[in-house]
């Protein structure tokens, strides 16, 4: 039986055809300023992005930046965010957060992958998600759950654990193309390469995936 082609030789391609299927993929979180996005980012987490969006626009409107955070209570914030799971930890994150914003950056989201990560609840993932949609910088690869199911079905990575999955995937396409990656595979996640059923004979991308029965 003849090798299947290598997850650097079929990246390019899976990409390209992902991008064919989801021209206009971008992030689905509702968001106007890098604050919002950053806030909404963190609240997704374990959480999906329609009900983070059913939350944010009463959250935002009480408090719209970070000096608005910054001056409450976890406690003042909990009742906004309660039904996105984890509401107490969410809002001390989002409180703690904002404070740091304010002592340490004058309020504004920085564009680091490290000032980012000092701020509190923020992950690589939320960082990511923050510095490619915000500023347009593709400092890695964003890896949710769909990413992460993706990669290996696709055997684009070896691995299960996001961190270990993000630089097999930074190395598979050029950086540019980084975030475009990712949310492509969200979408396909979303839509055909779904966890308990997926749909390969409809899926576009059947004949680049190991996994294809």
């Amino acid at each position: 039986m003849p090798r299947f082609p290598s997850a650097r030789s079929r990246a390019p391609q899976i990409l390209e055809r992902l991008g064919a299927l989801y021209p206009h993929a971008t992030c689905s979180l509702d968001w106007r300023t890098p604050y919002e996005l950053l806030i909404a980012t963190m609240l997704s987490a374990q959480c999906t992005d329609e009900r983070v969006n059913r939350i944010t626009p009463a959250l935002f409107a009480r408090f719209p930046d970070a000096a608005a955070a910054a001056a409450a209570e976890p406690g003042e914030v909990e009742p906004y965010v309660k039904s996105a799971g984890f509401f107490r930890n969410k809002a001390k994150n989002i409180v703690g957060a904002s404070r740091l914003l304010i002592d340490r950056h004058g309020g504004v989201v920085p564009q680091t992958m490290e000032e980012l990560l000092e701020l509190p609840g923020v992950a690589r993932k939320t960082a990511s998600v923050v510095l490619a949609w915000a500023y347009g910088i593709n400092a890695g690869v964003t890896v949710d759950t769909h990413v992460s199911r993706l990669a290996q079905r696709l055997r684009l990575s070896r691995h299960s654990e996001p961190g270990r999955i993000e630089p097999d995937l930074m190395k598979l396409v050029p950086r540019p193309e980084w975030q475009n990656l990712s949310i492509r595979l969200i979408f396909h996640g979303r839509a055909v390469c779904t966890a308990r059923k997926p749909q390969c004979p409809a899926c576009p991308i059947a004949h680049l995936c190991p996994s294809h029965p």
